[in-house]
């Protein structure tokens, strides 16, 4: 596998001890005085209660299946919900993850950027609660996925493989999808320019297909078209999303759809700028220098099909069904630049171009059955559920011949002569299969105290079709507990211990496949709500840790007829502890807030013992807030996006020594303000990094680095229907 394309990721970051800050919040947790707005929707199979305009808590199935409210999860979980999306104008999934609680992003280049929470990389996704395969990320753009076709994210961080099976202990992002949901017709158009030329249209619109509104259609419409901060790139988006809901009978809704989003970008970056020049001392780009050429490009589509039945049998019991496939393709003409330039002249960089191609198709099917059952003179909810997905994986690669020379790195305006590709040749295949079985019941043992136990049985496995090899894990068990006490109606204590696998590849001195990579997590935390459920506060304590990592076993001698095989010994991984805290919802009628601060600590042993900290060039701190306030028809906001120090350490080309490359803390200042001059007509601005500050949105990777956006300003008009 080609490094450069599917870099490795560690898995880790560190932390440092409590600040002033983080006492502050937890203060703030417990000192508002709020009121409660409710809204409701019209679905006859479920409800669904927007409390306030960045809450939803209702039946939300991402950590257990259970359809627990967020104050009855015995987890970590926060909603990026449509109105705090809209107000914020966040337009992409990494948006979304930059201004999200416990989580972070860091670019690889323009294309691609990487997820992490708690010191463990994000592999978990969601789509209307079933799981999907991004492996890597991003090869295809799935991190640039477009939010104009969800009506929230739900992020459950910690292990959560009762439901999406393999994976790391970091986080899952299920993306709610929007739905016909409306028995009249409306919807809502909107233009919006910002800088570098950039233009969006999106329509979405909702209809009744039928006099009674049984059956009801929606659609949604997007178009951007625009340039960058960074010389000589563009992008063009095209999204398409169709839904039909249909209630069969008065207990049985079945809902039909499609998406489409199509990424073409223009002088797409395939890693990032030098760090040193070639005498050793720090190199200071302007932020807009690139080293994209302008025939680079980093094509992407996805496609999505899918089918839900839910069916109500009465007495409290409903079983969903689903069946889903996703079609995501890569078209990518790229240039990689090597090496240090020479601080005088700008020689000394080096091209590496490549042509590659790729297809991922991935089936899934499921169900889930719930429902209430009597023991003890009590109720208690279960789910029991099952969920396969197979998932097809061609890359192909070209030769490339008539490479250039980069010549003076200092005049590079994006020329670089196109190469001459040859044939083409497959560079991996691959098909990956996953099968769970899960069931889990919530217990109540009295009225103010329940339990959550759960168990998931696990088949994973996956063929390289081009190393003509097969490894995986069959029957994995992974278990799930929770306790939940309420202290009083609005204040609830809970603890649980979730766990989650991960297959790995490598083999020991017998070539037998090591045992899967073990991820669990054990929280500690309470959490609250105020005044008719308008503000919800939480306060957590985590301790995760991920086993059977695999090193090279130091007693392997290498086999002269078999050079390229190593073998490899399971060993401690990494741990990592911290806390969290948050609060979001309405201060007032009027008054929105989001805030949440993060601090955690991840560290693993080397062969010495010794405990070093890991994925250092992710933030150990990470602190947010957003906040909107709204007199009749002017909506003013605000907000602070604050992360900590991360690092990482680099040879220097001059010598080979290691120095650490970092980036310090820094705060991205937001604001927006939003006028209604009718029922219909709206307009808003949003300014974004406020301060102009200039940061990394990456250092060190690959001794490269990346600069994140400078000041934009966004200004769009909303018409509603």
């Amino acid at each position: 596998m080609n490094p450069l394309l599917n870099p490795p990721l560690s898995r880790l970051s560190c932390f440092r001890k409590a600040s002033p800050l983080a006492w502050g919040i937890s203060v703030l947790l417990f000192s508002n005085v709020v009121f409660a707005q409710e809204e409701e929707s019209k679905s006859n199979i479920e409800e669904v209660q927007v409390l306030g305009k960045y809450i939803v808590n209702e039946q939300l199935d991402t950590a257990t299946g259970l359809g627990l409210t967020l104050q009855e999860t015995p987890q970590s979980v926060s909603i990026m919900t449509f109105q705090r999306i809209e107000d914020q104008g966040l337009k992409s999934l990494t948006d979304v993850v930059n201004n999200a609680a416990g989580i972070s992003s860091k670019a690889y280049d323009s294309s691609r950027n990487a997820f992490s929470s708690r010191g463990f990389d994000v592999d978990n996704y969601q789509i209307d609660g079933i799981p999907v395969q991004w492996e890597g990320g991003s090869s295809a753009g799935e991190t640039q996925t477009d939010m104009a076709l969800y009506e929230r994210v739900e992020i459950v961080r910690g292990a959560t493989g009762l439901l999406t099976g393999a994976g790391h202990p970091s986080a899952s992002i299920n993306l709610v999808r929007k739905h016909a949901d409306s028995e009249v017709f409306k919807g809502y158009a909107s233009l919006s320019a910002s800088r570098w030329n950039n233009y969006n249209a999106t329509l979405d619109l909702s209809s009744p297909l039928n006099q009674s509104g049984s059956v009801r259609g929606r659609t949604v419409v997007v178009y951007e078209d625009g340039d960058s901060f960074v010389d000589y790139a563009g992008n063009q988006k095209s999204v398409f999303y169709a839904v039909m809901d249909a209630d069969l009978t008065d207990n049985t809704l079945i809902s039909v759809g499609a998406s489409y989003q199509d990424n073409d970008p223009t002088a797409s970056q395939w890693g990032g700028l030098p760090i040193f020049f070639s005498d050793g001392t720090r190199t200071d780009w302007d932020r807009s220098k690139t080293v994209g050429a302008q025939w680079t490009a980093w094509a992407t589509s996805h496609e999505t099909y899918f089918f839900n039945l839910t069916h109500e049998f009465g007495n409290n019991w409903q079983l969903r069904a689903n069946v889903n496939r996703t079609q995501s393709n890569s078209e990518m003409k790229l240039l990689y630049l090597f090496g240090s330039p020479d601080p005088e002249t700008g020689l000394g960089m080096g091209p590496s171009p490549a042509r590659y191609d790729n297809e991922r198709t991935q089936d899934d099917y499921g169900f889930r059955l719930t429902g209430l059952y009597s023991l003890f003179n009590r109720e208690h909810e279960l789910v029991l559920g099952m969920q396969h997905s197979e998932q097809d994986f061609v890359y192909n690669s070209y030769s490339a011949t008539n490479t250039a020379e980069v010549g003076n790195f200092f005049e590079w305006d994006g020329s670089f002569p196109e190469p001459t590709w040859g044939d083409v040749s497959p560079f991996q295949k691959q098909t990956t299969e996953q099968t769970g079985y899960y069931a889990a019941t919530r217990i109540t043992i009295s009225d103010p105290f329940k339990i959550v136990v759960g168990t998931r049985l696990s088949d994973w496995k996956r063929v390289d079709h081009l190393a003509d090899d097969e490894y995986g894990d069959d029957g994995v068990m992974i278990p799930y507990a929770g306790a939940l006490y309420d202290v009083t109606d609005d204040h609830t204590l809970y603890v649980s211990y979730t766990e989650i696998f991960q297959p790995q590849s490598a083999q020991d001195i017998n070539r037998n496949f090591l045992d899967p990579i073990v991820g669990s997590n054990r929280e500690l935390g309470i959490k609250s709500k105020f005044f008719d459920d308008a503000l919800h506060t939480t306060v957590t304590f985590f301790w995760t840790e991920e086993d059977n990592l695999a090193v090279e076993d130091r007693n392997f001698e290498p086999d002269p007829e078999d050079p390229s095989f190593q073998a490899y010994i399971e060993a401690d991984g990494v741990s990592s502890d911290g806390f969290e805290l948050e609060m979001v919802g309405q201060i007032t009628n009027n008054w929105q807030v989001s805030a949440n601060y993060t601090q955690f600590e991840a560290t693993a042993e080397d062969i010495e013992g010794e405990a070093n900290t890991v994925n250092t060039r992710f933030p150990r701190k990470i602190f947010r807030l957003f906040t909107t306030y709204q007199q009749q028809d002017l909506t003013v906001g605000g907000g602070v996006s604050w992360e900590g120090e991360n690092y990482t350490d680099v040879a220097n080309p001059s010598n080979g020594a290691s120095e650490r490359v970092s980036q310090e803390a820094y705060a991205l200042v937001n604001l927006m303000a939003r006028y209604q001059f009718n029922d219909q007509l709206s307009s808003q601005i949003n300014i974004d990094n406020v301060f102009d500050e200039t940061y990394y949105s990456q250092i060190g990777f690959y001794t490269q680095l990346a600069y994140g956006k400078p000041r934009d300003i966004t200004l769009s008009v909303k018409y509603q229907f």
